[in-house]
């Protein structure tokens, strides 16, 4: 049994090292929901991916921080909680609110394998020592800047350069990157940011040898999707639209595409995560790991989870020093000149919590105890 004494909200403020931009917006700074989970003298940690505004989802840190403490909290303090996996039951009565349900399941599985003293890769199935990485570069001020930051990044070892991407920045630096570097991985990632009217446009990318064109049309279509795919040589790799495992399914079904992206806090934690992988792995459809700007401790989950033998493809999970000045971990997670991080074998996720930074970074708190457990 996982006795939980007590759950932590956290609200910390994290300047990013350098803006990131997407078709969504400029982001300079983030927002970050923690949650500590302390049980019979252990501590175990997760994090809110959720934004400051409800662009890449319906979820924001201010949702999230209602939700989770008016309503999955409680609930989990007055469970009878066994294992990670036990969350989404424990969750199920509450719609939506993946990420919210993401930050406390995946603290739960932090804390069941310092309970059975395991690395957290290995108790959700990981079989990796090392796991591939490429890195996903923003919007830049301009093509120069781009080259610079894909040179900068070549030479650190990424393994894969992934562009964001928009109307009006799309073809022109697809060309200019693939004249510079013809034979270097490369894929592109829209946000959602075309309609069906562009795709006699997304279909000349073919000619860029891209890895996969990532969620290109609406956040939740898979039908247009599907009708893209027919016409495209390049892979598409669907991200906001999988929710689930019975999305994983329906997409690949309905051929919408030949890639899966897999956020564990877009689909809910470890446990729907785990079954995304596995549906795809089941089909032979190759994912990786997207990222969401996260701190360390998000970071060490991705890490643990890229560790599946069918995270195939360089994911987005990058150095520390990629997004932060200083991390919230120590060490802080680092890329090796091959492009890859090494997996962790010690117990739990493998990196200790800055817990005197996390406190200087605090801005909002709130705690919520465990009733008094009555022993026989």
């Amino acid at each position: 049994m996982l006795n939980i004494d007590a759950i932590h909200l956290r609200e910390i403020n994290l300047p990013l090292a350098h803006p990131f931009e997407t078709s969504f917006g400029i982001t300079t700074s983030r927002r970050i929901l923690l949650i500590e989970l302390e049980s019979e003298g252990l501590t175990a940690w997760g994090e809110c991916v959720a934004g400051e505004h409800p662009y890449f989802s319906d979820e924001t840190i201010d949702t999230a921080w209602i939700i989770t403490e008016s309503e999955l909290a409680p609930r989990l303090l007055e469970a009878h909680v066994e294992r990670g996996g036990d969350c989404p039951n424990i969750f199920r009565q509450v719609r939506g609110h993946r990420m919210a349900k993401a930050a406390l399941e995946n603290a739960v599985w932090d804390l069941e394998a310092q309970v059975r003293r395991v690395s957290l890769a290995e108790l959700l199935g990981g079989t990796r020592d090392v796991i591939p990485c490429g890195v996903s570069i923003g919007i830049q001020p301009s093509p120069d800047h781009l080259m610079d930051k894909i040179a900068t990044e070549l030479a650190a070892g990424y393994q894969r350069i992934k562009l964001k991407c928009k109307p009006g920045w799309d073809v022109s630096i697809f060309e200019a990157v693939r004249d510079r570097w013809p034979d270097i991985t490369l894929s592109c990632d829209a946000n959602s940011a075309y309609r069906m009217k562009d795709l006699e446009n997304i279909v000349d990318w073919d000619r860029f040898n891209l890895l996969m064109i990532e969620q290109p049309l609406w956040y939740d279509d898979f039908y247009f999707h599907s009708m893209l795919q027919k016409r495209l040589l390049t892979s598409i790799c669907l991200d906001e639209s999988i929710r689930n495992r019975r999305d994983a399914l329906a997409a690949i079904d309905m051929e919408s595409c030949r890639i899966i992206n897999i956020k564990v806090g877009r689909v809910g934690g470890f446990s729907e995560a785990v079954a995304v992988h596995n549906a795809a792995e089941e089909r032979g459809i190759p994912v990786w790991c997207g990222g969401m700007l996260e701190t360390g401790i998000g970071r060490s989950h991705n890490i643990a989870l890229a560790s599946l033998p069918n995270f195939s493809l360089p994911g987005d999970v990058s150095a520390s020093s990629r997004y932060w000045a200083q991390d919230i971990i120590e060490p802080q997670v680092t890329v090796s000149a091959k492009g890859e991080i090494a997996v962790p074998t010690t117990i739990g996720r493998g990196f200790e919590v800055q817990r005197d930074r996390v406190e200087s970074l605090t801005v909002r708190r709130q705690t919520l105890h465990a009733k008094a457990r009555v022993t026989a």
